[in-house]
């Protein structure tokens, strides 16, 4: 029986020997191959040293709208922040330039501004359109002239990233010949691990998003995983479809009133590590990305200049046959601006008790006076919204601007004002 318990024991030791080989040699000295190069005892002060495959794991940045009423100094900064990550790669989702314009001396400026800065970076950049990118025929003319394709795809360490225009020929289209483009791409990549997609516009949130073509690109991505990538509206938000993440990213650079994640509006760069089973997505915030000396280099990256009417506070109510409405977005739209000026939108989110603050140009700034159609209705900001949205308690008359019954006049000065909804 000694015997027996004797030989148990040996085996049992060598087996131990033997798993703990594939770290460490026998002996406990630091092997050249192994991951970490420590020596190991029957106790360590460690949990683990098991790492993921090198050839299966890597990292990757996504820029957002830089463009759309542009803030001064915010994407350039945003490459000196990229460098400091070290990321194998950056991708973006368009509106790189303010665009919209048929002079070709402005937009030959805008590009090569906009060129100047990510030719700082330290990796691969990666380009997207937007709709401000090719706003016309003289835009899509330039793009291809000088950038080539508007949509490609490319492969990665076993994974493959498909870059969609949006704005392909017209706004908000996928033609039926870029579909082709991408059959043909998932059909020559059948086994990679995943699929990365991006694109301006979330196409699905449209109104019809089989005519613009997107229903067709989800067809053709069924029994893969993927992960979908977009921008535009400038807010963030996650949704699921077909049991698949889709991110629309908030800004980097781009028109904000910077309200925060509740309202899902920052600055921010999106950081990604795919992983063996799939990616990680971190959202980073860009005030929080400094070097070694706490001080970015200054840069000098002009802003939109917005003109602005003058402001008014305005607090609300929200009530739906007199008890508060929570998590709703109250728009406010004027009707007619003073001359000079743009008609105003303000809006803000109610909150448990159905109060809201406004917010016009920036972070609860008010509203200007004037008349103004009021809409309300169930916010996705910042909210994960899921296969099926929960259906909203607003009555459908008053979520559009053209059937909405309520109207308002803000005046100079202080403004209160309960809105109470009836079914």
């Amino acid at each position: 029986m000694n015997r027996l318990l004797l030989l148990a024991i040996a085996i049992g030791s060598l087996a131990a020997a033997v798993a703990l080989s594939t770290k460490l040699p026998a002996d406990g000295t630091p092997s050249s191959s192994a991951p970490f190069q420590i020596a190991a005892g029957e106790k360590n002060p460690w949990t683990h040293l098991k790492t993921p495959p090198s050839d299966k794991q890597f990292q990757f940045v996504v820029v957002s709208d830089r463009t759309g009423g542009h803030r001064a100094n915010i994407f350039s900064k945003a490459v000196h922040q990229i460098n400091l990550l070290q990321p194998d790669f950056v991708l973006s989702v368009g509106d790189l330039i303010e665009g919209y314009t048929i002079k070709e001396e402005e937009y030959t400026k805008q590009w090569d501004e906009f060129d100047s800065y990510v030719k700082k970076l330290q990796m691969p950049f990666f380009y997207v359109p937007g709709n401000h990118d090719l706003a016309n025929k003289q835009l899509i003319d330039y793009w291809g002239g000088r950038y080539g394709k508007s949509y490609y795809h490319f492969v990665y360490r076993d994974t493959l990233f498909l870059n969609i225009n949006s704005e392909d020929g017209k706004a908000s289209t996928i033609t039926a010949e870029q579909a082709a483009s991408i059959a043909k791409a998932l059909d020559e990549n059948k086994n990679v691990r995943w699929t990365m997609v991006f694109l301006h516009k979330p196409l699905w949130a449209e109104k019809d998003p089989e005519a613009n073509g997107w229903l067709a690109v989800e067809k053709l991505l069924a029994g893969r995983n993927y992960t979908v990538f977009c921008g535009h509206v400038h807010r963030y938000q996650k949704y699921v479809r077909n049991g698949m993440n889709y991110y629309q990213l908030a800004t980097t650079g781009g028109g904000s009133k910077l309200r925060g994640t509740e309202y899902g509006e920052f600055d921010h760069l999106v950081w990604i590590t795919m992983k063996p089973d799939g990616p990680i997505i971190a959202n980073i915030m860009m005030d929080g990305i400094l070097p070694e000396n706490l001080r970015l280099p200054e840069v000098n990256e002009a802003g939109t200049v917005v003109k602005k009417q003058p402001l008014h506070s305005l607090k609300g109510t929200l009530t739906l046959e007199g008890k508060p409405l929570a998590g709703m977005t109250v728009t406010f739209a004027q009707q007619e601006a003073p001359k000079g000026f743009r008609v105003a939108n303000a809006d803000g989110l109610t909150g448990a008790d159905g109060a809201f603050v406004v917010s016009t140009y920036e972070k609860f700034d008010g509203i200007p006076a004037g008349k103004y159609k009021v809409t309300v209705n169930k916010t996705g900001r910042g909210y994960y919204d899921g296969e099926k949205p929960a259906k909203s308690p607003v009555p459908e008359k008053y979520t559009k601007a053209a059937t909405t019954p309520l109207v308002v006049e803000i005046k100079e000065g202080t403004n209160e004002i309960a809105l109470d909804l009836t079914n």
